[in-house]
């Protein structure tokens, strides 16, 4: 990105903004912070009202806007694969709106780019899959944005139903899944709610003061278990690519070796990483600690009593 494209990204950035710290925009764009600092001053040269206030950061002068501003034939490609996307890991309602963003986005595109656009969207496909059953999207997004409540029956892992009265706070993707994480009146604390198991879904008109600084980022680092263990397995080259996908807790090292390829596995518990290596059948072999080996076993041994008959 030259720099006068970059100088109006960064007006863009700071429109979509109130305020916003000079390490913020740094790490968005990928830069140093010595380096914002110099374009923030090339704006102020050139009569862009930019407002600083220690502590605090960068903001517009407000009444301070940009024209709108068209969108490329490439961001229209990116955002159509994100229409694609959202058809997998979104609720119907959800993918509506994302269609509807994008209608708009193509009736300002010449003729010839609209066609580009339909070519590429005939030439990509995911899988055809039910919309999953969850929480409408749009419907928590506005509770976290606006700090309204919400009310729902939850469904427990255990099937359990209980009524909430909950704060939103974030919304995180992770293992499948789109999880609420929202203070709970009756559990007094931050939970977090699987959304495909939240029904009668409402939104109130009351509101409330956020009850403290949620960043998804860092509550996916702190709640994911420490992975402290280590274990190494040999994969034939198939499965190795699959643990490459799959195995969630990280991969130290890789060796390929005539019998396969063996894999260092981070795990935070064996029978965890045990249940997982089962499925692969003997496509995986465990190498060591014998502490996975003897999870194995045992593991082994109750499906065999589970099924053996007498």
């Amino acid at each position: 990105m030259n720099r006068v494209d970059r100088l109006l990204a960064l007006i863009l950035y700071l429109q979509s903004r109130r305020t916003c710290t000079a390490e913020a925009i740094a790490e968005h764009f990928g830069l140093s912070v010595r380096t914002i600092y110099r374009d923030i001053a090339a704006l102020g040269e050139a009569g862009v009202p930019i407002l600083a206030e220690a502590g605090i950061g960068y903001s517009l002068m407000k009444g301070y806007l940009l024209p709108p501003v068209n969108f490329s034939e490439q961001e229209a490609y990116a955002l159509s694969t994100g229409v694609m996307l959202a058809q997998r890991m979104t609720t119907h309602s959800y993918n509506e709106k994302m269609q509807s963003a994008l209608d708009k986005i193509k009736a300002v595109l010449p003729n010839e780019a609209k066609q580009r656009l339909e070519l590429l969207a005939r030439g990509m496909a995911t899988p055809t899959t039910e919309h999953p059953q969850q929480a409408d999207l749009s419907v928590l997004q506005q509770a976290i944005a606006r700090k309204q409540l919400l009310s729902f029956d939850y469904q427990s892992a255990s099937q359990t139903h209980s009524q909430r009265e909950v704060e939103a706070a974030g919304l995180v993707f992770y293992l499948g899944r789109w999880h609420l994480i929202a203070w709970c009146r009756l559990r007094q604390d931050f939970r977090d709610f699987r959304t495909d198991r939240i029904h009668n879904l409402q939104l109130h008109s009351e509101q409330f003061q956020a009850r403290s600084d949620f960043n998804a980022k860092d509550f996916l680092q702190n709640s994911t278990p420490i992975a402290q263990l280590t274990a190494q397995v040999r994969f034939i080259p198939a499965a190795a690519d699959r643990a490459r996908r799959e195995w969630w807790q990280g991969i130290t090292d890789e060796q390929q070796h005539d019998e396969g390829v063996v894999i260092t596995l981070n795990c935070s518990d064996w029978g965890s990483l045990a249940c997982w290596l089962l499925s692969l059948g003997t496509a995986a072999t465990a190498l060591a600690p014998d502490e996975i080996k003897q999870e194995l076993c045992r593991q082994s041994q109750a499906i065999l009593a589970l099924y053996q008959t007498t």
